[in-house]
């Protein structure tokens, strides 16, 4: 493969994972508003019980990592190539700053969320739904504004 249709295959390879991070992301902060206003009893029961976020860690995880590792082999490749070599290194430190958020305010909320059972609302419910929902909203900022430097790098790739 010529260097040109490596960085071709590369510059989709990056835009697609990318894409495919933040859309999970984004639709966490599509349904936040809503949930924030649900009773206690049915946002723990559609975010904790039953599995319904079972594979935003299965398939969401390797994305998020993926989507920090191809901007960045993009922006190795770019190196030479100024402007667009900034543009896919911001793209691939905003994509791991989303991921050190995710790690600092969603994984915490996550590790409480695991140990509640049925019964009883616990009375630091309000404390953890906003950790979890906000922390979301945190991350899903972070991916937005780093797949636009991923887009403006890749238009900023000289041709040719």
């Amino acid at each position: 493969m010529e260097i040109r249709g490596f960085l071709l295959f590369w510059s989709i390879l990056a835009a697609v994972v990318a894409a495919l991070s933040l859309g999970p992301s984004f639709a966490h902060v599509l349904e936040s508003a809503p949930r924030l206003k649900w009773p206690p009893s049915l946002w723990r029961e559609t975010t904790v019980f039953n599995a319904q976020f079972q594979l935003f860690a299965v398939i969401g995880a390797p994305l998020d990592v993926a989507a920090i590792a191809c901007p960045a082999l993009l922006a190795w490749m770019l190196r030479n190539d100024r402007p667009a070599f900034w543009f896919a290194l911001a793209a691939a430190v905003l994509f791991a700053m989303s991921l050190a958020t995710w790690s600092a305010l969603v994984k915490p909320a996550n590790d409480v969320l695991a140990t509640w059972a049925p019964g009883p609302i616990p009375e630091n419910f309000e404390a953890i739904r906003r950790r979890w929902e906000t922390g979301h909203m945190i991350v899903a900022g972070f991916k937005a504004v780093g797949f636009v430097s991923l887009v403006v790098a890749l238009l900023w790739i000289k041709r040719g």
